[in-house]
């Protein structure tokens, strides 16, 4: 009907409705005609009948953990931009929650940024990816299993980062969201403990995930009478707020405080003063190109190891 309405045939129609019409060469004059006819219609897409007749749903889902991440906001923007012009949506899937979505719809890839070693998850993974699901996991410890493994060799790198700040400060105080099973904690602990400095729980502060709860957490820590000189968080969002607090408090960044966070995300290197970070370089771009990859060559199969070696990026704030 919308095909006859508009004057066209049923493939510019499907073009054009599907968002595809940009990479055929179809006027924009047509592209409007059709869905002018399409709205007068009040035609709407069958998204679960054309994923049963093409086995394509064109979602790209990203399982995020902390939407409030500056990471996690960089990293859907890229793909989003990057899928696009493949007639692709990228949608979040908030908190994490891959799990439940998976079971309720067959995405044509889903990044997922956070497995937990729970052998009942990985196993619900294992069972998506022999289903057909294309998935890109980040994990430092799961091996390839019908899905691609994304790792960064984070640990190491964090350990740089305390190791940086110890070159000038007795008093390394972190920000971290958790002290228990957490590799980038470790770092913390590890070095200082290496370095022959003590582990003070005066000098540790635990945030809840998000931005507020990290400037919370840092007001608190920077207003202690023997607050750090020198503050390492386990996150960039974290470190970000950090550099807020020490503002709010008349401390100078970096004169009377260093700060170093993690992620190498744009926000960080954007601030003032730019944040001194430990992360990949070029790690979005290089993940959407596995995802449009994954899009584009559905026959090959999944199950690759991708390295994105982490670095120490010093900037103004320490």
């Amino acid at each position: 009907m919308v095909a006859k309405e508009a004057g066209v045939s049923v493939a510019t129609v499907s073009y054009v409705l599907s968002g595809r019409h940009r990479s055929h060469t179809i006027k924009d004059s047509t592209a409007d005609r059709v869905r002018e006819a399409a709205s007068r219609l009040g035609y709407r897409r069958n998204d679960a009948a054309r994923a049963i007749r093409t086995g394509k749903s064109d979602l790209v889902l990203l399982s995020l953990n902390v939407l409030a991440d500056p990471w996690s906001q960089a990293v859907a923007a890229t793909v989003s931009t990057a899928v696009s012009p493949l007639g692709k949506t990228a949608l979040i899937v908030a908190d994490g929650d891959w799990r439940t979505v998976l079971s309720n719809r067959t995405p044509d890839v889903i990044f997922i940024d956070s497995i937990t070693p729970d052998p009942e998850q990985i196993a619900e993974l294992e069972a998506f990816a022999a289903q057909g699901v294309q998935i890109v996991a980040f994990s430092e410890t799961l091996e390839p299993q019908g899905f691609d493994v994304i790792r960064s060799g984070a640990e190491p790198r964090c350990h740089l980062a305390v190791e940086h700040l110890l070159e000038h400060h007795d008093r390394v105080g972190a920000l971290t969201s958790r002290t228990k099973g957490f590799a980038r904690f470790d770092a913390y602990v590890n070095t200082l403990r290496a370095a022959g400095k003590p582990i003070s729980s005066d000098q540790i502060e635990v945030f809840e995930q998000h931005p507020e709860g990290a400037y919370r957490a840092a007001m608190a820590l920077l207003s202690k009478p023997d607050r750090p000189t020198a503050l390492y968080c386990t996150t960039d969002f974290a470190a970000i707020a950090a550099v807020r607090a020490a503002h709010r408090l008349r401390i100078d960044v970096p004169g009377d405080l260093a700060i170093v966070g993690v992620g190498n995300t744009p926000e960080g290197e954007h601030l003032d003063p730019s944040l001194s970070t430990v992360g990949p370089v070029g790690f979005n771009e290089a993940l959407a190109r596995i995802i449009v990859s994954r899009l584009t060559d559905r026959e090959g199969a999944p199950g690759e190891v991708f390295d994105f070696p982490w670095q120490l990026i010093v900037r103004e704030s320490s």
